[in-house]
């Protein structure tokens, strides 16, 4: 096997892992998960932050 029949197979193959990956994300079935996902940063999220009382208050500071 020579170096041109190996750099043509590899191609090949990513060439193949592209289009599989591609099918994937087109398929019917995994479009609620991916819609969801999508929604997501549009979430309402009224949860407060789990840290948010302890953060210290630096414009009171009395430093010149």
């Amino acid at each position: 096997m020579d170096l041109n029949t190996l750099r043509s197979t590899v191609t090949v193959l990513a060439f193949a892992c592209f289009i599989g990956i591609f099918l994937w994300a087109w398929s019917g079935r995994n479009r609620a998960s991916f819609d969801e996902a999508g929604r997501l940063p549009f979430a309402d999220d009224t949860r407060p932050a789990p840290d948010a009382g302890n953060v210290p208050n630096l414009r009171n500071s009395n430093h010149v």
